[in-house]
């Protein structure tokens, strides 16, 4: 159990220890700083800690936001701070800074218009009349790593100084609706149309609902992967009832999507492991679906598997594109010739015009088709038309989303100078997903690499890409170009890599190569036309498709890419691709060998790449994360 520490004299009538211990925390009294170091260095070294002023005023909420959020080592608001056990010594640190300036003033405490300044390892800290929970914070920003200090908008955090500021701060405490405000601070706060108008609403108090009965994110998102599961399987009946069940039950999933995310803003509840199952959920429901669409089709003598894998394809696609550009932009310097700054660029100038006009902001939102506009669009189609029609529709307003956010980054890429760090270069680097055959090329053509102009990597990328989707939609499966020119992607593949992608469009080479190996899957397994091939193939990309999904979320939550060894056991993009062109030439012929091949494949992939991913987010030291940045 936590341990907070009462720190000063008691305030008669206070509510604040029943609160604390409302929150979870054990609460013990410390009249001096003396006592409250040897509390806090008794307390067990496993647990939270936190410092709190007895004369604190203010929300519940606001004690939960800065006491009881798993996502920073250190947080505090006026009054009360908090340290989790791997800041604990940091805390001790601040403690002794505190007690040190405390003891260079002449006399006692401070008293009220009383300072007194300190240098310690190279750190100013100066004490004054402040809450001793304030001192320690400040102490605690001068040596690092910082202490967060969430954003309490209406609510009430104070330490008044005597009766009349007291009143004050209760009388303010008594016009803020502490539950409301904790109510709409679960909602995210940018979302897209449907779900902030159409979904949001209810979904929050359904959040709440879930927190008073004590159930937790993760089950919620388990709740609402099993409710598009069996949405697939009432849509792979085939049948019109089949089809109006699964679009009821695909909303009913989104609307618990949502609900998992409120409930852990909500509640706090945030963790690596729930910020990992939130995500990748939302794909293998919508994956899940698509081929149930495909299989309810096929039901009804419709084959739409080629149309599923082309929007799968097309979906992942989009979520490299947003991620690549994100991480090669999250600290990249704006800077022009000379070393003057840029403050902005066309593009920019034109999109905060557009989010200025409160129509174009939702108008924007609603055309780049995200998730809520995206199931909502997909459940009244299975309804009321057929699958064939939901997949065109699909297709259609994807790629029309995917050509207005690409061409938008793209002229903020080549209109905005910015020098780009050695961490993004590492993480497009990761994301490229190159495998032992690329990574050879690469150390083979590295030095000459160093000469190529800044776009290059890119239109290297582009052409080795274009070249093997081109043989393979155009050449003989039966004969050697395909595999050939899956050589050439290889050596182009290694090319693009062979040095730091911290180029202008360099962010657009893992995307490139997403399309190329997917597309080759594609087109390979749609022109062998035999029996079992596309679903097969829809298989295989499902799989490499959690795999990069995998590497993305790991390297936003801050953890790093996954190792080495499973992005050679897995043969990398290049090798992948390389392995299926070689299938399709040699079992093309043989009807039944292409699609047991795939399926292998595919089986061989999905179990090295889940293994290690369970394992990892399911034993990870990382920071407890929740992403609000989640995209299309």
């Amino acid at each position: 159990m936590p341990t907070a520490i009462l720190t000063g004299p008691p305030v008669p009538g206070s509510p604040l220890e029943g609160h604390l211990r409302s929150l979870g925390y054990d609460v013990r009294t410390a009249p001096g700083a003396e006592e409250a170091r040897s509390l806090l260095a008794s307390a067990p070294a496993a647990e939270r800690v936190a410092l709190v002023d007895t004369r604190f005023v203010g929300h519940v909420h606001a004690l939960r936001l800065a006491l009881t959020d798993p996502r920073f080592p250190a947080a505090a608001v006026p009054g009360a701070l908090t340290a989790q056990p791997g800041a604990r010594a940091a805390l001790l640190r601040a403690m002794a800074v505190v007690a040190e300036s405390a003891s260079t003033v002449t006399g006692s405490a401070p008293g009220p218009h009383r300072t007194a300044a300190t240098s310690t390892a190279s750190t100013t800290v100066t004490v004054s009349s402040a809450p001793f929970a304030d001192r320690v914070a400040a102490a605690f920003d001068a040596q690092g790593p910082g202490v967060h200090r969430p954003d309490l908008g209406s609510l009430v955090a104070v330490v008044p100084v005597d009766t009349t500021a007291r009143e004050e701060a209760e009388s303010a405490l008594a016009a803020v609706d502490d539950e409301a405000v904790r109510l709409r601070s679960a909602v995210k706060a940018r979302d897209g149309f449907f779900t902030t108008f159409c979904v949001s609403p209810y979904s929050r108090h359904l959040a709440r609902w879930c927190a008073r009965r004590g159930l937790t994110p993760n089950q919620v998102t388990t709740a609402s992967l099993l409710t598009a599961l069996i949405a697939a399987a009432c849509a792979a009946t085939g049948t019109r009832g089949g089809f109006v069940a699964a679009g009821v039950l695909l909303l009913l999933s989104f609307v618990l999507d949502c609900t998992d995310g409120q409930l852990a803003r909500y509640s706090l509840q945030y963790s690596t492991l729930g910020a990992w199952l939130d995500a990748t959920f939302d794909r293998a429901k919508e994956y899940a679906y698509y081929a149930g669409l495909a299989l309810g089709a096929a039901r009804g003598g419709d084959d739409v598997w080629a149309l599923a894998l082309a929007a799968m394809v097309l979906q992942t696609c989009r979520h490299v594109v947003d991620f690549a550009f994100n991480e090669a932009n999250a600290d990249a310097t704006a800077a022009a010739p000379g070393g003057k700054a840029v403050t902005g660029t066309p593009t920019a100038a034109l999109s905060t015009r557009l989010d200025s006009v409160g129509w174009t902001v939702w108008a924007r939102r609603m055309i780049v088709l995200p998730i809520g506009e995206r199931w909502a669009m997909i459940a009244v189609l299975t309804a009321l038309t057929t699958p064939r029609t939901v997949f065109y529709a699909l297709l259609i307003g994807c790629a029309f989303a995917a050509c207005y956010t690409t061409a938008g980054r793209v002229l903020r890429s080549v209109t905005r100078k910015a020098v780009r760090t050695e961490r993004a270069a590492r993480a497009l680097t990761d994301l490229a997903d190159s495998g032992p055959l690329a990574e050879g090329v690469a150390a083979l053509l590295r030095r000459p690499a160093r000469a190529l102009p800044g776009l290059l990597p890119f239109l290297i990328a582009l052409t080795g890409g274009a070249v093997v989707v081109a043989t393979a939609s155009l050449a003989p499966l039966d004969g050697p170009w395909p595999a050939v020119a899956a050589l050439v992607y290889v050596l182009t593949s290694g090319l693009a890599v062979a040095r730091p992608l911290t180029g202008a469009l360099d962010w657009l080479v893992p995307p490139v190569f997403r399309a190329a190996e997917y597309g080759t899957v594609l087109v390979l397994a749609a022109r062998s036309e035999v029996n079992g091939a596309l679903p097969a193939a829809f298989g295989l990309v499902a799989a490499v498709a959690y795999h990069h999904y995998d590497t993305v979320y790991r390297i936003r939550g801050g953890s790093g890419a996954p190792p080495r060894w499973l992005v050679r056991a897995t043969g990398g993009h290049e090798g992948r691709t390389l392995a299926v062109t070689a299938l399709a030439a040699v079992l093309v012929t043989r009807q039944s060998d292409f699609p047991l091949a795939l399926a292998a494949l595919a089986a061989a992939v999905a179990l090295v790449v889940l293994a290690e991913s369970i394992r990892f987010w399911v034993s990870s030291g990382a920071p407890a994360v929740h992403d609000e940045g989640e995209p299309a």
